[in-house]
């Protein structure tokens, strides 16, 4: 067998009917990571007929004036167990790129474990013996990342949409989604022309320009694979829900003076406590609503990015306006992401959360949110690089470059 250089189309046939395609591993992928200064290489592992037996994505990129490293995100695409087919593979693609390249990097997409929702331990399947072989074939194991210092996220939740029920959600997350429902909240598919305002979003939480994400925009669109979701502000919707609810507060608010007169009781006392702090919490409601309404306001305060491959969603990036934290935007635009996928797609990838699930983990927020959600939580196998010449390899391990680039 050989390897030889597919077309676009010979790649995308055979990576949408592997069972570890993704959108990472995809010609549009490759083109995507072109804008972002990345050469490519789309191949397969070929036998004597003709019929591929493996394929990747090779992304080429320099680590400093003179050498390069190559990078498969989520690849190979093949069969981890078939060691035979593995170790070919490996050495024909050793063979390959040794003159070209120092090492391959790869992050297979094989859930290696799930979370126990309860217990927060590591339920650990038969993809861990991949480890194994591939250390046995020469891939170095990088360390076992907790946070996100690799560059694929090593815990993901995932959402079964065909399996998701409202009630499931965790009481916080459902109470936060009920409570944005009711401040005029309005989900909305938007254009390439409303990036800018996502951008506002999300510029806080990476070192990335916006062309980056209207680069995700402008390749993936073509095959309509990209929405982009704001959410705004309706504040007339907002006025009308916060009078309604302050009427029915301010009943049970005089049904509760009412009691007091008669009646001094410490739980009835603390209820009414309770109740003048809604009212005033409404009322203020009512002021902001009647000011943006008369100000003719339209606000967006949260958007989302998000990819659409084969009966999956995963969601690019997301973020909200922090002058608006009290909305609970987020919760909403979650919400109203599972509501609108759900019938057509199987899952939502909800883009990585930490392995440590300790209250002291610096993570802690952006955990119990995505976990509010009841996704299912998976621990992936990891970071390996293919080291294809090693005295530079190591050469550049020891002087800080490769810490530089990847955090090692």
């Amino acid at each position: 067998m050989h390897i030889k250089e597919l077309t676009m189309a010979e790649f995308d046939a055979f990576a949408s009917l592997h069972s570890l395609g993704s959108y990472h591993q995809s010609s549009d992928y490759a083109l995507f990571m072109a804008e972002n200064g990345y050469d490519y290489d789309l191949i397969g592992y070929v036998d004597e007929l003709g019929i591929i037996k493996a394929a990747a994505l090779i992304l080429i990129k320099k680590l400093n004036f003179h050498y390069k490293y190559g990078y498969s995100p989520k690849g190979f695409l093949i069969d981890y167990f078939n060691q035979n087919l593995l170790k070919s593979f490996t050495e024909t693609l050793k063979k390959y790129y040794e003159k070209k390249l120092v090492f391959i990097k790869i992050n297979p997409e094989l859930a290696i474990g799930e979370v126990n929702k309860k217990s927060k331990l590591v339920n650990y399947n038969q993809n861990i013996v991949i480890r194994s072989n591939l250390k046995d074939l020469g891939y170095i194991k990088l360390k076992d990342n907790i946070y996100f210092e690799s560059l694929i996220p090593r815990y993901n939740g995932i959402i079964n949409l065909k399996e998701y029920n409202f009630n499931d959600l965790s009481k916080n997350t459902k109470n936060k989604i009920r409570k944005a429902s009711k401040k005029g909240l309005v989900f909305e598919k938007k254009e390439r022309k409303d990036l800018d305002t996502l951008y506002e979003f999300v510029k806080r939480k990476k070192d990335i320009t916006n062309y980056y994400y209207k680069n995700y925009y402008n390749v993936f669109s073509r095959k309509d694979a990209c929405d982009l979701f704001l959410v705004k502000i309706d504040y007339e919707k907002y006025l009308l829900n916060s009078k309604e609810l302050y009427d029915q507060e301010l009943i049970k608010n005089n049904e509760l003076s009412e009691k007091l007169i008669n009646n001094n009781d410490t739980l009835i006392i603390n209820e009414k406590m309770n109740s003048d702090r809604t009212l005033l919490s409404y009322k203020n409601d009512i002021e902001i609503a009647t000011k943006g309404l008369r100000e003719k306001k339209e606000v967006y305060i949260a958007g989302a990015l998000t990819i659409k491959y084969k009966n999956r969603v995963n969601i690019i990036i997301s973020g909200i306006d922090p002058k608006y934290r009290n909305f609970n935007a987020n919760y909403y635009l979650h919400y109203r992401l599972i509501e609108f996928y759900k019938t057509n797609y199987k899952y939502l990838d909800l883009n990585g959360l930490t392995g440590d699930f300790n209250p002291t983990n610096p993570y802690k927020g952006l955990n119990d949110f995505k976990i509010g959600f009841n996704p299912n939580i998976y621990e992936f196998i990891g970071e390996f690089d293919l080291i294809l010449n090693n005295k530079i390899y190591h050469q550049l391990n020891k002087n800080g470059t490769l810490a530089k680039v990847f955090n090692h």
